[in-house]
């Protein structure tokens, strides 16, 4: 047919295309997927931390567990720096909480600065507690796999309502990521944090459009 010219059909996919799919996307209602919530009711780290000077509550947090041998997951801090911090240190109320036991505080000034050689340390959180409440606040997940020695190679993501996030779907389940696996920070704990991301900033357009219509 004469109609579908190769100028027509170029024309059509550079500009009348990318518009009709503009206004489907602006007239539709949001569905995306929101990131699921597997527990509720976390413990706040305020409660165990001595120096009452940090909290999960209102903060968009990842949580990691150095354990007794601080430098076990130090390759996997380094790849949590480097995939996941650098990209979300602008974003507000996000932060990383790192809990050790108490007297191991020698190795993590030593861990900070080696990392902090490489990046603003200004949203990183170590906290030292006892090891019956670091049990005590991992125990408030409510998960099957146990601490080893106080120590995990996963990283949390907990929500500013102290819910612990992941995925949760018939082909997986994800209560947690591993930071020893490049891959798996980069395709899913960065996905996952846009996705919570994205669901804060839909719920703050909504609540202004409610305002708006009244």
């Amino acid at each position: 047919m004469k109609f579908f010219t190769s100028k027509r059909v170029v024309l059509f996919l550079l500009f009348i295309f990318p518009l009709i799919c503009f206004l489907l996307l602006s007239t539709g209602k949001n569905n995306f997927t929101k990131l699921s919530t597997l527990t509720k009711n976390v413990t706040d780290v305020l409660e165990i931390d001595p120096t009452k000077s940090n909290t999960l509550l209102g903060n968009v947090s990842i949580v990691c567990f150095l354990g007794e041998d601080v430098n076990k997951n130090k390759a996997g801090l380094f790849n949590l720096n480097q995939k996941i911090y650098k990209k979300f240190i602008d974003n507000k109320k996000f932060q990383i909480i790192a809990l050790f036991p108490e007297g191991k505080e020698i190795e993590v000034e030593e861990l900070k600065e080696e990392i902090g050689a490489f990046t603003d340390m200004k949203k990183w959180r170590f906290v030292a507690a006892s090891k019956e409440n670091i049990n005590l606040f991992y125990a408030s997940f409510s998960l099957a796999a146990p601490l080893v020695a106080l120590s995990s190679n996963k990283a949390f993501i907990i929500d500013k309502e102290l819910s612990l996030r992941g995925r949760k779907t018939a082909e997986e389940y994800v209560y947690a990521y591993d930071m020893n696996s490049v891959s798996e920070l980069k395709d899913k704990l960065k996905d996952d944090m846009n996705v919570l991301y994205y669901e804060y900033y839909a719920a703050f357009k909504e609540r202004n459009k409610n305002k708006a219509d009244r």
